[in-house]
Order: C-alpha cells, then sequence, then structure tokens
C-alpha cells in the first residue's frame, strides 16, 4: 500500500473520505498522534487493531468533536463526567462511561464502558468535523512501541500499512491523554496525563465519593478497563533501564566494568548527571512539560542509534505532568539493579 502524507485542508478533507469510506488515517492531536477510524464500523476498526498488532483485549478511545457530538453516539453523559467535560473539553482528557448509543462493541474490546474524548488539537477537530463521524483512535504506532509525536516518526512505523499521515506537526503535550472514570459515587484516575485528579476535584467541588479506590485487574483475555494499562507498553527496542539520581554511582560503575564494544544512551534533566564520550546522552528540560513534549523523541532517537541499552534517569517530582511521564516510563522499561544486569 503507498502511504501518503498530506496537511492542510485538502488533507484534511482527503483523511475524512477515507475514515468515511472505513479506512484507517493517522492524525495530530495534542497528546500525541492517532491511528482513527470510524467509531461506528466493526470493520473499520478491526482494521485498526490488525495493523497495529494490538491484542483485542485492549480498548479505543473515541475521539469526538464535544459535548454534543458525545452525546449523539454514546447518549447522556452522566452528570459528574459532562460537568468535567464542560470545563475541560477540547484537551487531554478521555472519560470513561458505560458504552452506549451508536458505538460498535470492538472499540470497548466488548466490554461495557467506553473511552471519550474531545482533542484541542486544531487539525483534529478540523478532520472530525470533515469526517462527521466520531473516530476512534489509539496511537499511530505498532502496538507497544513508543508513541509517536510526529508525522516522521508514523512513517517510521506505519508507511506501507495506512492509506494517509495527515501532518500537523509536532505535538505539544507529547504524552497521551489522562483516562479518567468520573461516576457519581467515585473517581478513578486510571492513566495519568496533563489533567491531574486536582483539576477534576477543584471542578466538582466537595466530592463526597471514593478516591482512586484500588483497581481490579482483568482476567486475562477480558477487556481492559482502559487503554494504556499494559505492563509493557511505551518502549523502544532497545533495552531500557530506569534508575534514579541516588543510583548514578552504580550506573558509572556497571558502564565502566563493560568492554570497549559495548555502547550506552542516557535520557537526563541534570546537567550533573552525563555520560563521557563514546556514549551519548540526550539532554531534556527540567520542567514537566517540557520532558513530556520531548520524552518520545529522544526515546526514538535513541533507540536508532542501536544501543547495547538506554538508561533513563527517572523523575523525582509528584507534580504536573513528571508522574505521567514517570507511568510510561515504567511501562517501557525496567528499574536498574546492578546485580541483575546481563
Amino acid at each position: 500500500m503507498e502511504t501518503r502524507v498530506t496537511h492542510g485542508s485538502a488533507g484534511i478533507q482527503a483523511a475524512g473520505a477515507l475514515l468515511r469510506a472505513g479506512e484507517v488515517v493517522a492524525f495530530p492531536t495534542e497528546t500525541v498522534y492517532g491511528l482513527g477510524a470510524d467509531a461506528t464500523r466493526g470493520d473499520a476498526i478491526r482494521k485498526i487493531y490488525a495493523t497495529k498488532g494490538r491484542p483485542s483485549h485492549n480498548p479505543l478511545i473515541v475521539h469526538v468533536t464535544g459535548i454534543d457530538q458525545a452525546q449523539a453516539v454514546n447518549g447522556l453523559l452522566p452528570k459528574n463526567a459532562r460537568r468535567v467535560a464542560e470545563a475541560l473539553w477540547p484537551g487531554p482528557l478521555t472519560l470513561v462511561i458505560p458504552r452506549g448509543g451508536h458505538i460498535c462493541p470492538e472499540v470497548a474490546a466488548g466490554g461495557p464502558t467506553v473511552a471519550l474524548r474531545a482533542p484541542a488539537h486544531p487539525v483534529a477537530q478540523q478532520l472530525l468535523a470533515a469526517a462527521n463521524v466520531p473516530v476512534a483512535a489509539p496511537s499511530a504506532n505498532i502496538s507497544g512501541h513508543t508513541s509517536p509525536t510526529t508525522a516522521q516518526h508514523v512513517w517510521d512505523e506505519l508507511h506501507g500499512k495506512i492509506p494517509l499521515i495527515l501532518d500537523g506537526g509536532p505535538c505539544a503535550v507529547g504524552l497521551e491523554s489522562t483516562v479518567a472514570e468520573v461516576g457519581e459515587d467515585r473517581i478513578r484516575i486510571l492513566r495519568p496525563g496533563a489533567v491531574t485528579l486536582e483539576h477534576i476535584l477543584d471542578i466538582l467541588g466537595n466530592f463526597k465519593g471514593s478516591i482512586n479506590p484500588a483497581q481490579m485487574p482483568a482476567a486475562s483475555g477480558q477487556p481492559l478497563a482502559s487503554p494504556g494499562l499494559l505492563d509493557r507498553h511505551y518502549a523502544p527496542d532497545s533495552s531500557t533501564f530506569l534508575f534514579d539520581p541516588a543510583q548514578w554511582d552504580a550506573v558509572r560503575a556497571y558502564l565502566r566494568e563493560q568492554g570497549p564494544g559495548f555502547t550506552a544512551t542516557l535520557i537526563s534533566y541534570s546537567a550533573d548527571i552525563r555520560l563521557p564520550a563514546p556514549h551519548r546522552t540526550f539532554m531534556l528540560p527540567n520542567d514537566d512539560a517540557g520532558y513530556a513534549r520531548g520524552l518520545y523523541d529522544a526515546l526514538r532517537t535513541l533507540d536508532a542509534m542501536r544501543p547495547n541499552a538506554i538508561f533513563v534517569l527517572l523523575p523525582v517530582n509528584e507534580r504536573g505532568l513528571w508522574p505521567a511521564a514517570t507511568d510510561r516510563l515504567r511501562r517501557a522499561g525496567r528499574y536498574f539493579h546492578r546485580k541483575e544486569m546481563p
């Protein structure tokens, strides 16, 4: 299959026509690039799963223009979910609510709920309007790999597999949306992102229900409650090891012990933690927004160098986007334990 990269109004109209015809297209959002298909058509949704190699029990997020379209395709939003959507849509927030209306079961992996989001990216909004259908879209990459934040990232993995990539420039947030279940008696953050629990509680005021109750793991093969819950996800092909600042001396000692053919790369946000030549260091900003925006590009850039190992200095801040970045890294790699290193 020939893959075309396009942009602008002509590209948006072409992408919308493909979606209406039951095809898949890649498009930008403010979080990451998505691989979209008509959420009302099971045949189209199955193309997403086949193209990505995505496990069938991992549900998708349905993208809508806003509350009106959400209600049209899925019925009324629960009261608290609607209040939060009115305040935070369009934006990087996905709400998990009971599935109904015209959303096909394949979107929810056969489960009883559906994940809805209104993206803020202007190209995504224009595409949704042009397609005039709700668009189910996971990240536009092979399942389990690092999510794409540029059209080039999508091309690197999916060219020849999809008909069109709609280029809207680099993603402004760079990490997937927050996924939250907001009901009348409980609020649960299923995947952290730019919208925090504090944002939601501020909107709802004096909420009396349970907050972030423990989540029961799905039985084998049963639908997951949300995208982004797989143990291994967002991962480079290269072995990736996470370490805390206090482990820096141990990491350096380990690298000194390796032979001359061993190459390592490092993602750091601290000027004091860098690798000497011939190893490579990718510096990210020491602020949560800048770090999140650059993280996936850093992982992809270093992975393309085919190092023996990628080391990542873990964030230690628990505010803003830092917890979301840490969540993605914990699924992309494993902790550095010197005794267990190969």
